[in-house]
């Protein structure tokens, strides 16, 4: 056989083996090159991300530091419930979105489905509550209030319940040691919100998704210390997630706990006495408006004066904080935040405006002295003050003649502090001021008013000072809807907006004549007129309030105190202050608040009372009841929205107050063994060797223990029906009343 050369066929096959190899060749250095790149060069990056998909954590949450009054008894601490909780995440995996598993929930824990598939939608602007504002991949909790017959039934039939889960948890309690609520004061906890995470992370206090954070009172304002640090154990996972082996754990670090400078049994008696002033005050009739005196709201404040810091304060109407707790039904949240329950979330005591009535006064003769009236002079106290046809008249159209500025505080004439007023204004150059002293006004900025008085809470209020500034801007604000509703010959409120659209922005000399009593624009809040009194009584020095005393960690190794700090210092010389302690305590001795305390047994000789009532008017509402009161250890002030006059609806109840506080009998004896708080408590609570803080038992009530010593007779449990507890409240209160009458019935402003 012959063979037939395969002329011209051999160098193509080469020149594509060639061309094969060199692309075979630019591949293997490709994938060289990229290996060297990811194994030498980047090779210790890339295992190290390798690594992290291997790991899982799991999150331990720190226990919440608890805060605790100044004797050591917990006001919010932690206790353990059984926690029924949703993955959301694993029941959108279901075919119904876990609609069923929800219902065969619902029907263990005796809820309805409904309820059960609200509390684990998202919040957003367009649901309402119930709902979860949390993080959509953190556990839902549905109840903290599980039984364990229901938890083991969760347990045991794990496989109908996909995505619930039935743990043991620390959750947060609010246990109202003998019954004092502290409810505003303490505020509450909600989950984390997704913004809040964010804005949080490259802080030195970044939130995890599982966090509580406080939204209100001392839970939020002091937030940062008492959540803690929460714990994280990372495992190491194959790629079936099975654990291999735990890589690295930051233990959880417990939060810090707070203690306080309120004193629970001071508290009870506080809140007690505060809404037993509302309701006798409802019984009373008002004839200016022909019906009851409505009492719709009221706050008590007790303070020590020579530090500022709150031994007691109260806000009514109130809640039960435990309401938050484990997520708050649709319900309760409805009546927490509705019109109808006149939102009891409002901590009235620094939120709380109103204008101050006669309280102001001191502010007014502080303001005449340095205008140069002489505190001894003598002012005309007439019935009436006319001012360009206009009538102011004294309270109940008194007349004691001239009188001194002591003299004016202590029977609370209006019209000696009208004519000062009055003669202000005409000297600043009347309607056209030139360069005005504006003395009344400037005295009340410098005694601390339309400003925070820097209280450690948060959503304190400024109160109002309407002096020149604020006319001018709140006539520029309003002016367009003056002019348009305004009428000459109107209705009263026409009339009025007819007024300030031509001259709104003017003093005007009832404008002056109004604010020198604290009527008109005037509005403060309890707070800012405690820590005005409570610096009249130590001498002059206007203390920042506050409700937090020490922060003790949970080792209880480290103690961090909180000073008092000032703000200022009244704008009185001391001869001033002088005079005007000594017309204050004419006041509870000679004047408007006698019948509460000098003429129904007051020791005035062993503890000094000082005190000012105020009745103000508000248009188209019934007068607000003010009481202002100081010893050398404390201030109180109560003040009732539509409840009376000063002496009136809150005097009692003040006096009240002090009786527990020094242990003060009718009879104006001191006993000191039935005495709460006979002088401010100065030291912290024992803490001992393990961190914990020794706390004292407290009795059931102490509110209604001071009552059966008082009065001898045991009041009815709280639990009897409404009506039984009234009459006989009351038939104990007026028998009390008429020993405090004696001497004198007047009840002035």
């Amino acid at each position: 056989m012959t063979n037939i050369p395969e002329t011209g066929r051999t160098p193509r096959v080469q020149i594509r083996l060639v061309v094969i190899q060199i692309l075979v060749l630019s591949l293997l250095g490709t994938l060289g090159g990229r290996l060297w790149y990811l194994q030498i060069r980047e090779g210790a990056e890339y295992a190290k991300e390798a690594s992290g998909n291997h790991v899982q954590q799991v999150v331990e949450p720190a226990v919440r530091g608890s805060i605790l009054d100044a004797r050591g008894v917990p006001l919010a601490d932690n206790e353990t419930r059984l926690v029924v909780s949703a993955s959301r995440t694993d029941l959108l995996k279901q075919k119904d979105d876990g609609k069923a598993v929800l219902a065969k929930l619902a029907s263990v824990l005796g809820l309805s489905a409904e309820e059960v598939e609200q509390k684990v939608r998202l919040c957003d602007a367009k649901t309402p509550q119930p709902c979860w504002n949390g993080s959509p991949y953190q556990p839902i909790p549905i109840t903290d209030e599980a039984t364990a017959k229901q938890a083991l039934q969760i347990r045991e039939r794990a496989e109908d319940f996909p995505g619930i889960t039935a743990e043991p948890e620390a959750v947060r309690r609010y246990p109202a040691p003998g019954k004092s609520n502290t409810a505003q004061v303490l505020g509450y906890l909600s989950p984390v919100t997704d913004e809040e995470l964010t804005k949080a992370q490259d802080t030195d206090s970044p939130f995890l998704r599982s966090d509580q954070v406080g939204r209100s009172g001392l839970e939020r304002q002091y937030d940062k210390v008492l959540r803690g640090k929460a714990g994280v154990t990372r495992y190491e996972v194959d790629n079936l997630g099975r654990v291999i082996g735990e890589a690295e754990a930051d233990a959880a670090q417990p939060g810090s706990n707070l203690v306080t400078s309120i004193d629970a049994r001071v508290q009870r008696v506080a809140e007690y006495e505060l809404n037993e002033a509302m309701k006798e005050a409802r019984k009373q009739h008002d004839r200016n408006t022909n019906e009851n005196y409505k009492a719709d709201s009221g706050a008590v404040v007790v303070m020590e004066a020579k530090t500022g810091r709150i031994v007691a304060m109260a806000s009514n109407p109130t809640y039960d904080p435990n309401a938050w707790v484990g997520g708050i039904s649709a319900k309760d949240y409805k009546t927490l935040t509705g019109k109808a329950s006149n939102y009891p979330l409002l901590n009235r005591a620094i939120q709380g405006q109103s204008a101050p009535g006669s309280t102001f006064k001191v502010i007014s003769t502080a303001g005449a002295v340095e205008a140069g009236y002489d505190f001894n002079g003598r002012y005309p106290c007439t019935s009436s003050y006319s001012v360009g046809g206009q009538v102011f008249k004294n309270f109940e159209s008194e007349n004691f003649g001239p009188i001194s500025l002591g003299r004016a505080l202590e029977v609370s004439c209006d019209t000696v502090f009208y004519g000062l007023a009055h003669k202000e204004w005409q000297k600043d150059g009347g309607i056209k001021p030139k360069n005005p002293n504006d003395y009344f006004f400037k005295a009340a900025h410098q005694f601390g008013l339309g400003k925070e008085t820097g209280i450690d809470l948060p959503n304190e209020v400024t109160g109002r000072v309407p002096d020149r500034q604020w006319k001018q801007s709140y006539w520029d604000a309003n002016k367009d809807a003056w002019c348009k509703s305004g009428k000459k010959d109107g209705s009263y409120v026409e009339k009025i907006a007819y007024e300030n659209c031509l001259e709104g922005n003017r003093m005007r000399a009832g404008d002056e004549i109004n604010y020198s009593i604290g009527q008109g624009d005037t509005l403060v809040t309890p707070i800012q007129m405690a820590t005005i009194y409570a610096a009249i009584s130590n001498g002059g020095t206007l203390y920042d309030p506050t409700v937090g005393k020490a922060i003790v960690s949970a080792d209880g190794k480290t103690v961090d105190e909180i000073e008092p700090t000032s703000h200022g210092k009244l704008p009185i010389s001391k001869t001033t202050l002088s005079q005007m302690d000594e017309a204050l305590a004419g006041v509870a001795t000679r004047g408007t608040a006698a019948w509460r305390f000098a003429q129904v047994g007051w020791p005035q000789d062993k503890i000094p009372m000082h005190a000012k009532t105020g009745t103000a008017e508000v248009y188209g509402k019934q007068t607000t009841s003010w009481f202002t009161t100081y010893t050398k250890d404390y201030a109180v002030v109560m003040t009732i929205s539509q409840g009376g006059t000063g002496s009136g609806a809150s005097g009692p109840a003040v006096r009240n107050i002090y009786d527990a506080l020094y242990g003060v009998s009718d009879d104006g004896t001191i006993d000191k063994s039935k005495a709460l708080l006979p002088a401010p408590q100065a030291s912290l609570p024992k803490i001992q060797t393990d961190g914990t803080i020794k706390s004292p038992k407290v009795s059931k009530d102490p509110a209604k223990e001071q009552r059966v010593s008082q009065e001898g007779a045991p009041e009815p449990d709280e639990t009897q029906a409404a009506g039984t507890v009234q009459q006989n409240t009351s038939t104990n209160r007026d028998t009390r009343r008429r020993r405090r009458r004696r001497g004198s019935r007047r009840m002035c402003t």
